[in-house]
């Protein structure tokens, strides 16, 4: 019993940190990816505001910052969180490039999202004098609105997975404790204990995107 209790103790504080790191970088990815998203869906050929030199120079961009893997992109952002947070190491320097990597999957599921509703539906509101935004708020984010929940959870959970590599190298959290003592100190049943703490929380969270997704639904 006293192990367990001492298990329980060594991951209290990582796993907030974690729920911490992933918190604020699911929202400040959504600030950045939700609209982002959304100019791509209606800036693209045959939008409601077609650009396509606005659509190109976005699909790049979101291209660009998806290809790169996360663990490389944290160490090309360490100036960065050093200049928002001033630190390079630990769970706030963390939620800098963990952000900036889910901000265009969020954008690229909003895109999607967006791109299912039914067109009709668009130009039926176009038809009756609805500007723009009226169609964007009113139209395309309401009807979508169970797949936007559904994406977004799957940005929480990939958000999860980024948090445990930052962990690798000083993010804190749950990665860093099986790093620490899962590999170099050779304890198994705390890297055990990580990982399923992690699995719980994928689980949790799946589960009440989906509950979420089915309530909104029309």
């Amino acid at each position: 019993m006293d192990k367990i209790a001492d298990l329980v103790s060594l991951l209290a504080t990582p796993t907030w940190e974690t729920l911490y790191m992933v918190f604020f970088s699911t929202l400040f990815a959504t600030v950045i990816g939700f609209p982002l998203g959304v100019a791509l869906t209606v800036t693209e050929k045959g939008g409601i505001l077609e650009k396509e030199t606005v659509y190109r120079i976005l699909d790049g961009i979101v291209n660009i910052c998806r290809s790169f893997p996360f663990i490389i992109l944290m160490i090309v952002l360490f100036p960065l969180s050093r200049l928002v947070v001033g630190t390079t190491i630990g769970t706030t320097a963390s939620i800098v490039p963990l952000s900036i990597a889910a901000a265009p999957f969020v954008a690229r599921v909003v895109e999607s999202a967006l791109k299912e509703v039914d067109r009709g539906l668009v130009e039926a509101a176009a038809s009756m004098g609805a500007n723009p935004a009226a169609i964007i708020f009113k139209v395309l984010i309401p009807e979508a609105l169970p797949s936007l929940v559904l994406g977004e959870t799957l940005t929480v959970i990939n958000i999860i997975g980024y948090s445990a590599m930052a962990g690798a190298i000083g993010g804190g959290g749950l990665g860093d404790l099986a790093v620490r003592y899962g590999f170099h100190r050779f304890q198994t049943d705390v890297l055990i204990a990580a990982v399923i703490v992690i699995i719980v929380m994928v689980q949790a969270i799946q589960g009440a995107g989906n509950a979420l997704a089915r309530r909104v639904s029309h």
